[in-house]
């Protein structure tokens, strides 16, 4: 049975979202870091800081784990990614390692920063590794939270992670580089993964969580064309391989059937019904499984 760790804090809640969604719904205990899921794959949860899960998965003290690729960087966790998991609490699933300096610096990129300049930052390796890069001699100070509140009155420049930068710029700081790009990724052990049985569970719960991710933002649509519309409506109709189309019994109707994105829906079902779709039906997708 496999071992799990769930992500803490700001992905907490989609974390439970997604595994309830892929019929693993993760239920909370009396003890409330160690939840409980139905599912005779799965023997224990732990919810743990993603800065810790890494690490923790590396060990050998679970077979799997969510956290992001930027905290795999920075504790240096020999793990295997197993899966790209894009998802966040604001939807994207894409997160920046920034580097940032108060507005009024004449500044425009990392290599202009002076010196023995105090950085402060939750990501002291990732962040020491690049400035030695650049061949610039930095004070790094580890932060333990509101990282952009201590500029410029404790520190000169923050890195920090961001989605859409609102926070920086809400305290007066611009964003000059970009240091790594990361998003929430499955990640397995080592020897997990090389174990027959366990890699075949992980594989498993694998797909049916890459399956939810896979279904949002899409819907079905189901729709009737006359026969002699329907080449036309076809060559118009997006579908992720090609749609699916079945004659009705005992007429010169035919069914199609597609898989679009949500987005586009409401400019889609007017132009079909122009192409001479009739009995258009649009349906939620729980799962796609590729």
């Amino acid at each position: 049975m496999l071992s799990i760790a769930i992500p803490k804090g700001s992905l907490e809640e989609q974390t439970f979202l997604l595994f309830k969604q892929a019929d693993l719904e993760i239920k909370r205990t009396e003890r409330e870091y160690n939840p409980k899921i139905n599912d005779p794959r799965i023997g224990k949860v732990k919810i743990l800081r993603p800065q810790e899960i890494a690490g923790y998965v590396a060990e050998g003290y679970f077979d799997v784990g969510i956290t992001g690729h930027d905290w795999v960087i920075e504790s240096g966790a020999d793990v295997i990614e197993i899966a790209d998991m894009p998802y966040s609490k604001q939807g994207s699933g894409i997160v920046k390692i920034v580097i940032a300096v108060p507005d009024d610096r004449e500044i425009k990129s990392a290599s202009e920063i002076k010196p023995h300049s105090r950085v402060t930052t939750e990501y002291p390796n990732i962040t020491r590794s690049y400035f030695e890069r650049l061949g610039i001699p930095t004070t790094i100070h580890f932060s333990y939270g509101a990282t952009e509140a201590k500029v410029p009155d404790l520190m000169d420049v923050v890195v920090d992670v961001t989605e859409t930068g609102s926070t920086l710029r809400k305290n007066n700081l611009k964003i000059i580089d970009v240091m790594l790009e990361s998003t929430t990724k499955l990640v397995a052990n080592k020897d997990s993964w090389n174990d027959p049985a366990k890699r075949k569970a992980i594989e498993e719960i694998r797909t049916l969580l890459l399956a939810v991710i896979e279904a949002r933002g899409k819907v079905l649509l189901d729709m009737n064309v006359p026969a002699g519309k329907l080449d036309e409506l076809i060559a118009f109709l997006p579908a992720m391989k090609l749609p699916t189309v079945t004659k009705l019994y005992n007429s010169e109707y035919y069914a199609v059937e597609t898989v679009v994105a949500k987005e586009t829906v409401n400019i889609l079902i007017p132009e079909l019904k122009r192409l001479g779709a009739e009995d258009i039906l649009e349906l939620d997708i729980s799962k796609i499984v590729r």
